[in-house]
């Protein structure tokens, strides 16, 4: 059979295009499994449901390769996993519950066991060793509980600490936020003060609004205050982070729009950063920090933008925002609530966007910390996303790729 001029050219375009799709599907290497916790249905007792997405290792895109789960309560708020990456934790304010998974190879979740609190949870934290759970917990108070692990699974409670501020034990206290030094030797709680935060209104405390409370964590588990806590913390704090090696702590300050920074001493006690606090964008919700400890990300949840600085080692100072100075501001999807930076090999951040029921994507660039955006972003999620967390697949250590 002969083919006209124009029928061969329309066959060969159909080859090629055949296999370039092939080649294009071939060459997506995933790095990471993005887990993302949803609101599902339409009323507010809905059950929530966990996302999962691969991450491309070239170009940072999300693909969803699971159907969602459900995470065992409605109105999930906090995500946190085992340093192993082998067990991931989810609260639930709808039932005050913490539910945690198994995460296997491929990135499935099962359902292992749960337990729950006597107050909405708000925060999760989980020790390097991954022999301790700590959950921050109240809207009307602030409780920290430590929850013995044992391969994941979660046991009684060995530790529990009702936040309040000497001098004004009766005041309403809030937490916000909680994390562990990647030692292991202290955790780290933020809180506000209700009755001193009331923009608008007549305040009924002298105490500062912001607080952030440190605890030192014995050899088996029981914490304590360390000297000078709870430290000032702006006027409402809303997330904290620390870096890769228990130097530096890191807080955001909704209210302020402000980074505050803290040296970690010897003794777990914090010492402010004399040159901040440091600008960023209107209403911070959410930090992070590259796997290296070198650049900073927060989520500006008014601007819906990205601020990123880059960390003076010697003394932990942030730069300049990094992330916006002489361009334009680094844009996300409606509302950024939470941000993280994938930990396979630190090349790419996502934020989740509540209103904008989406996850926004960037593309790290490790020599300098700037970031754009990557390709087909943003990425549909279920109903108003809260949190977000990755998981490393294989063995993909950190490296800067050409």
């Amino acid at each position: 059979m002969k083919f006209s001029k124009l029928s061969q050219l329309v066959l060969v375009s159909a080859i090629g295009l055949v296999l370039a799709t092939f080649l294009t599907a071939c060459n997506l290497v995933t790095i990471d499994y993005l887990f993302v916790a949803s609101s599902a249905g339409s009323s507010s007792g809905s059950t929530g449901q966990i996302y999962t997405y691969a991450v491309d290792g070239k170009s940072g895109a999300l693909r969803s390769v699971a159907s969602p789960v459900p995470s065992g309560g409605s109105g999930p708020v906090a995500m946190a996993t085992t340093s192993d990456y082998y067990n991931l934790y989810v609260a639930n304010k709808g039932n005050n519950s913490v539910v945690h998974f198994a995460i296997s190879t491929d990135g499935a979740l099962i359902p292992k066991d749960n337990i729950t609190l006597p107050a909405t949870p708000v925060s999760l934290a989980v020790n390097p060793a991954g022999t301790y759970l700590y959950v921050v917990s109240g809207t009307s108070s602030a409780t920290l509980t430590e929850y013995a692990l044992s391969s994941g699974a979660i046991g009684s409670a060995t530790d529990t600490i009702s936040l309040s501020v000497p001098g004004f034990t009766s005041d309403t206290i809030i937490p916000t936020g909680v994390t562990v030094l990647a030692n292991g030797n202290a955790v780290y709680v933020t809180a506000y003060d209700k009755s001193a935060y009331n923009p608008g209104g007549a305040t009924t405390s002298d105490a500062n609004p912001g607080w952030l409370f440190g605890f030192a964590s014995s050899t088996g588990g029981a914490l304590a205050p360390v000297t000078g806590s709870p430290y000032l913390a702006g006027v409402k704090p809303s997330a904290l982070t620390t870096d890769p090696v228990s130097r530096f702590v890191f807080v955001t300050d909704y209210a302020s729009n402000e980074l505050i920074g803290y040296t970690v001493l010897s003794t777990n006690a914090l010492q402010f950063m004399v040159d901040g606090p440091f600008k960023t964008g209107n209403e911070p919700s959410s930090i992070a920090i590259d796997p290296r400890g070198i650049f900073i990300y927060l989520a500006n949840s008014l601007d819906e933008t990205v601020s990123a600085y880059s960390i003076s080692l010697p003394t932990g100072t942030p730069s300049q925002d990094i992330g916006t100075a002489g361009t334009a501001a680094i844009t996300t999807d409606t509302n950024p609530v939470a941000i993280i930076v994938e930990p396979a090999l630190g090349r790419f951040v996502y934020t989740a966007n509540y209103l904008g029921n989406s996850v926004s994507g960037f593309k790290l660039n490790p020599s300098d910390g700037t970031i754009q955006q990557t390709q087909a972003t943003p990425y549909p999620t279920g109903a108003n996303p809260t949190a977000l967390i990755a998981v490393p697949h294989g063995n993909h250590p950190l490296s800067t790729p050409e």
